[in-house]
């Protein structure tokens, strides 16, 4: 890591959790802003929850001024529906589970706040969408906006538990959507004021995001 660095913005995909990097970052920069995910509100179990709370846990304890960036579903998983998108069906699972998916650019946005003002210190930002929106409404927002015929299929849990481990390749991680989705259809996932109390202005809502990835769906 070069000289000079005030601050680091900090994901970390998946990778083996090595406590080394956490170390080097304190040893050259003063503050850390680290790309989470909803830890509190999720079960504990989760294995992006158990992940994301072992990296906090060593930011909070190497001595680095920090602020979490908590973000809830991302409104780019939607991009894994762009195959069944062209087909003019989307088959998924609990349809009516009510997530609060969030634009990327309302999470980068926030991040360079944390990254560049002073302020953010001790802060675990969770950040939303403005709504809750069923699962299945994002099919016909993505129709509406590319001027074409979208339905929703609800696929039956087991049957998507088979598509999704063939998909993702990891069955434990399947299993604790599956159990989160179907939370949502009791429980929907919160919206927070956060991106508007950071920001000051709305967050971005799934309109606006598939209209800003409408190519992708073509």
């Amino acid at each position: 890591m070069a000289g000079g660095v005030e601050a680091v913005y900090l994901m970390w995909p998946g990778l083996p959790v090595r406590p080394r990097v956490v170390e080097l970052i304190a040893r050259h920069a003063r503050r850390v802003v680290y790309l989470s995910t909803d830890v509190a509100d999720l079960a504990d179990d989760e294995p992006a929850v158990v992940f994301h709370q072992e990296i906090e846990r060593l930011i909070r304890r190497s001595g680095l001024e920090w602020t979490f960036v908590r973000a809830i579903d991302f409104a780019g998983n939607l991009l894994a529906w762009a195959d069944q998108v062209r087909e003019g069906v989307v088959r998924r699972p609990y349809g009516r589970a009510r997530r609060s998916l969030v634009h990327e650019r309302d999470i980068a946005d926030v991040a360079v706040r944390a990254l560049t003002e002073d302020g953010h210190g001790g802060a675990a930002y969770v950040l939303t969408g403005p709504e809750s929106l069923s699962h299945a409404e994002p099919a016909g927002i993505i129709g509406e906006e590319l001027g074409v015929a979208v339905r929703w299929e609800e696929l039956p849990p087991e049957t998507a538990r088979e598509e999704l481990t063939a998909a993702w390749g990891n069955a434990a991680f399947v299993a604790a959507r599956l159990r989160a989705w179907e939370s949502f259809t009791r429980e929907p996932e919160r919206v927070t004021g956060t991106v508007r109390e950071v920001l000051g202005r709305p967050p971005r809502d799934v309109r606006s995001w598939v209209r800003d990835h409408a190519a992708d769906f073509r």
